[in-house]
This record gives structure tokens, C-alpha cells and sequence, in this order.
């Protein structure tokens, strides 16, 4: 940059992409959110020694050089700014007066300053840490350097219609007036990040992420065909396994049976959490299951897992690691690996907010065997969570339980995200059912009571309709979830 074009630049004023700096003879805090912000957003170019209105103030002559190194320094120190950045400030003289000039370029990466995220607008640094959707867009933003987001040659015929109206149901189950309820599939998927314009062909198709979550089979094996996750149980055969559950098919059912898999295998004692009697082992599993299949790296050949032992339960699964080792409760900063699906795992209820799994694991587990989980960072990411020898007992009555199929196993379930009754209904009756074939299903034995607490206000609100609407009280009358397009329709 020349000396003509420095002047103009601050001639312009501040923007979106350039901000002054006063900074006379130390490198002040703001520097570094501005370098996070342009990083974040479109680039930028920082210009220390000028005062916000444009007036040049120029920064001590000696402090010049130490200012210079005091940056490089800080902002290769990842405790400071993570990912680190490697910039080169340059120093010009305009008028006798000293300035340090910083460009930073975009990157294809989430910067963080001490742990907060900043995002730039206008021409003002705004801290965004705290802020979901503000985050999410910025993943989303930044969507190039996500595996998941590459565009397919495939279509939305390619996809299986029933778990976008299973994941349509959970969330309607959780929000009264959620967004997908009145939204096609494709506007569905669209709405998450799912169906994305191909940046080099320029052409719009599904992308991965969108077959890993609703993909048939076929789909996913032909353009992941290194898609695995191996469910082992060894406890009395430590040269190979008691049991083992293969599982190569979408993300939902992948979660159902590994859920399965740990209830079978685990034993659920009796725990309370103040005055509620709570499932320990439940609530586990769904933040290690849902945190292996939201957060790994689908590019990586590594075969996930799922192992449960005499003296511990621990996952693995490649990872884009921010780091290597023990990563504690005090200091740990999350970062998501794929952002459109942990969106859908949030909004179907297998995922809170980033960062509360690891919270919450350590919480469940402290109440199930009173251990301390470990959370090892690195290109395997692996979770172990520490078991008593009651918590691998043979589990009578359960076993019995876990030779239904897989869709009771789920329904029974008794995670946190577990289906409400209402959505147990509304995912029972995706195909036609009797009232007491749908009240058996529930658990319930009483067809009045179960009418009035649950069918009714389906009915009345128009998420449940008579096959016989005209005849109400016939001997064939059965019930049949409305779809969105019928809703649409109507």
C-alpha cells in the first residue's frame, strides 16, 4: 500500500472494513476483538495512531517496534486468539507521524478473542458469543470449510420423506408453532442450511449433511461409503465382544439404536435430582450419542465407536481438533464441526445449545457412578465415562424389554429428549391406527381417559384426523397424522 492510498483510506473514514485505533504505545484490548471481527466477517485493515474521527495521531517512534512484536506475539498465542493468526503489521510515516497498519484477511475458520466470538458491522466490533442464531450464521457463513456442506448430485427424491415428517413431528411436539410446521420439505431444508448452491458449478443440489440425516441407505453408502458406527458391549469376552451392533444408516436411526444399545446394556439405578426421580443413564447417553454423531468428521475413514466395558462407557470418532488433550469443564471453549446438523439435533430436541453436553455429562455422570468423565481432544475425539460394576449387572426384566423392535425401544425411552405423548401419537399414526391400538401403544389401558388427555386436543388442534370423520363413534374408526402438506392443502 502506498502512502497516496493509506490517506485515502483514512480520508474514507471507518466501515465495515477498516477501523482506527489510538493505540499511541500499547496494543490495547479492542485491537484484538477488531482482528477477531474482520477475521469473522470480510477482512479488514486496521490502522493504529488514529483517532475514530480520522485524525492522525500518530503512535510513539520507540514504542513502534515493540508494539509490532507484542502483536505477532499475541496473536499467535491461542489462548489469546484461537484459531491463531499469523499477520505482519507495517509501519508508514504520513506527515512526520508514526502509524502500524494491519491487514487481516478472512478466514476460512471461526475466530475467537479469549473465548468470545465477534462479528462486524457497520463499523462496529459486536460480540456475539452469546447470540445462537448470530453464531450459526457465521458457521453458516462460512459454510465452504464444513465437509458436510459439499453440494451432491443428488435430490430431495434421494431423501426419505418419513424422517423429515419424524423430525417435522419432534419439533411441532416441543413448539406448538415451529417454523417447519408449515413449511414444505424443501423449504425445510433450505430453512437449515440443507440445500446449498455448489459455489464453483454454480448449481443448487442436498448436501451431505442433509443424506447423513434423512438419506436412504443406498444414498449414504454411495457417497460415504466409510459410514460406520460400531456398538460393542465387552465385558466377559475381552478378546472380542458380548455384543455388537453395526449401524450403517442415517443419523436419527443411527441415535436410536445406539440409545437401545446402552439401555440394554446399562443398568438404570434408582438416582434423585432434588425432589424428581431422574434417569442418569439416560440422560448420558444422549449427550455422548448425540455429541458423537453432531460434532465428527464425516471425511475421515475412522470408524466410530461405542464401547462399553467392565469399568467404563467411552466413544470415538474422528475429529477437526482445535487442540490435543484433557479438555476441562473450567476452561473449555466449544466449537461446532457441523453446523446444519447440530441445528436439526437442537431443534428435534437431541442437542441443546453448543457447549451443555459436556456440562450435563459431567453432571449425570457424578449422579450414575460417581465419576468424572474425560473429554480428550484430538484428531479422535474420545469420551469416557466411568462405570460402577452395579451399572453392568444383568438387567432382567430390561432384557425382555430390548428385544422389541427399535421403534418401541425409542418410544420407551426415558432420555430428556425422549417423544412426548403426543408426538408417540402423531409418529404411531403416520399409517392409520385404532383408538385402543394407539392408547396399547402409549401404555395406557383406559381409552376414555386417554381420549380426553391426549386424541382430543390432537383432533381440535388438526394435527390428528378420523379416518371416518363422518361416522366419529364407528367399530372402524382409526386415526391418522396430518401431514404438512395437508396442512398446507387445507
Amino acid at each position: 500500500m502506498t502512502e497516496t492510498e493509506l490517506l485515502n483510506l483514512i480520508n474514507g473514514g471507518e466501515n465495515i472494513q477498516v477501523e482506527f485505533k489510538k493505540s499511541t504505545s500499547e496494543i490495547t484490548k479492542d485491537v484484538y476483538d477488531t482482528v477477531c471481527s474482520f477475521s469473522n466477517r470480510d477482512g479488514g485493515t486496521i490502522i493504529l495512531g488514529v483517532k475514530d474521527d480520522g485524525e492522525i495521531l500518530g503512535i510513539a517512534p520507540k514504542a513502534a517496534d515493540r508494539m509490532k512484536k507484542d502483536f505477532v506475539t499475541s496473536i499467535n498465542n491461542s489462548q489469546k486468539i484461537n484459531p491463531p493468526l499469523y499477520l505482519q503489521p507495517e509501519i508508514y510515516t504520513i506527515d512526520d507521524h508514526t502509524l502500524i497498519v494491519i491487514h487481516v484477511p478472512v478466514s476460512s475458520q471461526v475466530c475467537r478473542h479469549h473465548g468470545r466470538i465477534f462479528d462486524r458491522s457497520h463499523e462496529s466490533d459486536i460480540d456475539i458469543t452469546d447470540n445462537s442464531d448470530m453464531v450459526y450464521q457465521l458457521y453458516a457463513r462460512k459454510s465452504g470449510s464444513y465437509f458436510v456442506n459439499k453440494v451432491t448430485r443428488f435430490s430431495i427424491d434421494d431423501l426419505r420423506p418419513d424422517l423429515i415428517e419424524r423430525a417435522r413431528v419432534m419439533t411441532a411436539s416441543r413448539t406448538a408453532n415451529h417454523p417447519w410446521k408449515s413449511m414444505s420439505d424443501e423449504e425445510m431444508l433450505r430453512s437449515t442450511g440443507l440445500i446449498l448452491k455448489d459455489p464453483e458449478r454454480q448449481i443448487e443440489g442436498i448436501t451431505l449433511a442433509a443424506i447423513l440425516l434423512f438419506g436412504k441407505d443406498t444414498t449414504i453408502l454411495s457417497v460415504l461409503p466409510q459410514h460406520k458406527t460400531d456398538a460393542i458391549f465387552r465385558v466377559e469376552n475381552i478378546d472380542r465382544y458380548d455384543d455388537r451392533d453395526v449401524i450403517i444408516t442415517n443419523l436419527l436411526e443411527t441415535y436410536d439404536r445406539l440409545i437401545a444399545f446402552g439401555q440394554k446394556h446399562l443398568n438404570d439405578p434408582f438416582v434423585q435430582e432434588g425432589i424428581h426421580s431422574i434417569s442418569a443413564r439416560d440422560r448420558i447417553l444422549r449427550e455422548i450419542c448425540s455429541n458423537s454423531l453432531a460434532h465428527r468428521d464425516y471425511s475421515n475413514g475412522y470408524v466410530a465407536k461405542f464401547v462399553i466395558e467392565r469399568n467404563q462407557l467411552y466413544t470415538e470418532n474422528a475429529n477437526r481438533s482445535h487442540g490435543h488433550g484433557i479438555l476441562h469443564l473450567s476452561s473449555f471453549e466449544p466449537y461446532a464441526k457441523n453446523p446444519p446438523i447440530s441445528k436439526v439435533f437442537r431443534e428435534i430436541g437431541l442437542a441443546d445449545e453448543l457447549g451443555s453436553g459436556m456440562r450435563n455429562t459431567y453432571k449425570y455422570t457424578r449422579l450414575y457412578s460417581g465419576g468424572i468423565p474425560e473429554f480428550i481432544e484430538g484428531d479422535v475425539f474420545r469420551t469416557i465415562i466411568p462405570l460402577t460394576p452395579i451399572a453392568i449387572e444383568k438387567v432382567g426384566p430390561e432384557e425382555k424389554e430390548t428385544s422389541k423392535t427399535q421403534v418401541e425401544t425409542q418410544v420407551k425411552t426415558q432420555v430428556e429428549t425422549q417423544v412426548t405423548i403426543s408426538e408417540k401419537i402423531l409418529m404411531f399414526c403416520m399409517k392409520p391406527h385404532s383408538k385402543s391400538e394407539i392408547a396399547e401403544h402409549c401404555g395406557y389401558k383406559n381409552t376414555k381417559s386417554f381420549t380426553k388427555k391426549y386424541l382430543r386436543p390432537l383432533l381440535d388442534e388438526g394435527r390428528l384426523q378420523m379416518t371416518l370423520p363422518d361416522k366419529p363413534r364407528s367399530q372402524y374408526q382409526k386415526y391418522i397424522t396430518v401431514s404438512a402438506d395437508q396442512k398446507r392443502t387445507d
